[in-house]
C-alpha cells in the first residue's frame, strides 16, 4: 500500500508565505514525477507545479516567481514553498505522485488535499 500525506496548509494574509509538504510512504520501488495541483471552489483542478526525478521543474504562469517546488528523493518527500501569496491562490492543494510500487504497476497517486486560504 502507498500513502501520500500532505501538510502545511492554513490561513495566511496576502503577501504571506506557506510551505506545503507531501510525504510518500509504503511499498515504493521508485518515484518518478511529482506535482502539486489545486482546486478552487467552482473551478477545475489545475496544475500548479511539477518536478521530475532529476529535478527539472515546471510552473503555471500564475505562480512563476512566487512558488518553488522541490523534492528530497531520500525521504520520498516533495515541497511547495509559496511566497507573496494572493487571495486568488486560495484553494485545496493536492499532491500527485507518479510511482512504481513494489509488486504493482506504475500509477498516479493523490494526496488527501490541504486547504490554503489567503485572506486578510
Amino acid at each position: 500500500q502507498v500513502q501520500l500525506v500532505e501538510s502545511g496548509g492554513g490561513l495566511v494574509q496576502p503577501g504571506g508565505s506557506l510551505r506545503l509538504s507531501c510525504a510518500a510512504s509504503g511499498s515504493i520501488f521508485s518515484i518518478y514525477a511529482m506535482g502539486w495541483y489545486r482546486q478552487a471552489p467552482g473551478k477545475q483542478r489545475e496544475l500548479v507545479a511539477a518536478i521530475t526525478k532529476s529535478g527539472s521543474t515546471h510552473y503555471a504562469d500564475s505562480v512563476k516567481g512566487r512558488f518553488t517546488i522541490s523534492r528530497d528523493n531520500a525521504k520520498n518527500t516533495m515541497y511547495l514553498q509559496m511566497n507573496s501569496l494572493k487571495p486568488e491562490d486560495t484553494a485545496v492543494y493536492y499532491c500527485n505522485v507518479d510511482l512504481l510500487g513494489v509488486g504493482t504497476l506504475r500509477d498516479d497517486y493523490w494526496g488527501q488535499g490541504t486547504q490554503v486560504t489567503v485572506s486578510s
